[in-house]
C-alpha cells in the first residue's frame, strides 16, 4: 500500500470519526467548539455530521481521484457557504472552524 493510500484512508477515518462526533454528540461538540450557537439549530450540525459520514465513507471505499475530487467540490462548496456568516455573533465562530476545516480538507483532497 502506499503512502498517499494510506494518508487517503486515514483522512477519511478522521472524517468519519468527526462526521459521527457532530451527528451523534451535537450539543458536546457544540458547547466546547462554539458555545453561542443556538441549540435550536443542532439539527443543522447533525446534518452535517451525516455529510461527513457519508462522503468520508464513500472515499474510503472508493479513494480514487473522481471520488476524491467530488469530495473536495463538496468541502469547497461548504467552506464557500460559511463565509457569509464568519461576523455573525451566533454563528460566526462554528462557520469559521467548519469552513477553514472544509477549504483544507477540500484543497488537500483536490491535490490527492
Amino acid at each position: 500500500m502506499s503512502a498517499r493510500h494510506v494518508l487517503v484512508r486515514t483522512t477519511a477515518g478522521a472524517g468519519i470519526a468527526a462526521g459521527l462526533a457532530l451527528l451523534t454528540r451535537p450539543g458536546q461538540a457544540v458547547a466546547r467548539l462554539a458555545p453561542e450557537y443556538p441549540h435550536d439549530r443542532l439539527w443543522i450540525v447533525r446534518l452535517l455530521g451525516a455529510r461527513l459520514v457519508g462522503q468520508h465513507a464513500a472515499v474510503l471505499a472508493v479513494p480514487r481521484p473522481p471520488v476524491l475530487r467530488l469530495a473536495a467540490g463538496l468541502d469547497l462548496l461548504h467552506a464557500a457557504t460559511m463565509l457569509p456568516l464568519v461576523g455573525s455573533a451566533r454563528y460566526g465562530r462554528a462557520a469559521r472552524i467548519s469552513g477553514a476545516v472544509a477549504a483544507t480538507y477540500g484543497v488537500w483532497a483536490s491535490r490527492a
